[in-house]
């Protein structure tokens, strides 16, 4: 199993589109890349602490390919804008590929490379090494999947899922 950090904007999001994945065994919501030890939800939301809201991901690169899994990563957020994912603002929401391994690094490289292809302006996705993860509050996991008739979640989770079953249906667990 292999484990990576991913930022693409909120959590709630980014959690319910890799949970929806073959080969992927656990997502967690949590925090990463700040200098606060255990920060809160609302430390976070000040943009104070340097963290970003992202998903730990373990995966089994035997059934999803890190190419794959950052291929779905790129295209269910918007990697071109710097600190930001629609209205949700902040240094917290930034775009940003934690590596865990060197592999990870230059597989991340390389599908910056592959995913430019598909945008116009230039992906300011940040490629940095995982730093400590502090996990969410228990509020926040699994939030699409307890409140998916909430106005965010219509609104911003549920197109995201749209598109992934339309572009990437063979990678889903049925």
């Amino acid at each position: 199993m292999q484990t990576i950090y991913l930022a693409g904007g909120c959590f709630w999001c980014t959690e319910a589109v890799f949970k929806s994945l073959k080969g992927v065994s656990e997502v967690m919501p949590g925090y990463i890349g700040g200098s606060v030890p255990n920060p809160t939800y609302e430390q976070i939301c000040t943009g104070e602490t340097g963290h970003a809201e992202a998903v730990k991901v373990v995966y089994d690169e035997n059934i999803l390919k890190l190419s794959d899994l950052l291929e779905i990563f790129f295209a269910t957020h918007v990697p071109t804008t710097l600190n930001r994912q629609g209205n949700d603002v902040g240094t917290q929401y930034r775009s940003a590929i934690f590596f865990t391994t060197p592999d990870q690094e230059e597989i991340a490289k390389e599908s910056i490379k592959e995913a430019q292809k598909n945008f116009n302006d230039p992906i300011v996705t940040e490629i940095v090494p995982a730093t400590e993860f502090f996990e969410a509050e228990e509020y926040h996991r699994e939030y699409y999947f307890r409140n998916s008739n909430q106005a965010y979640c219509t609104l911003v989770i549920s197109p995201k899922l749209e598109k992934l079953q339309k572009d990437f249906s063979d990678k889903l667990v049925k």
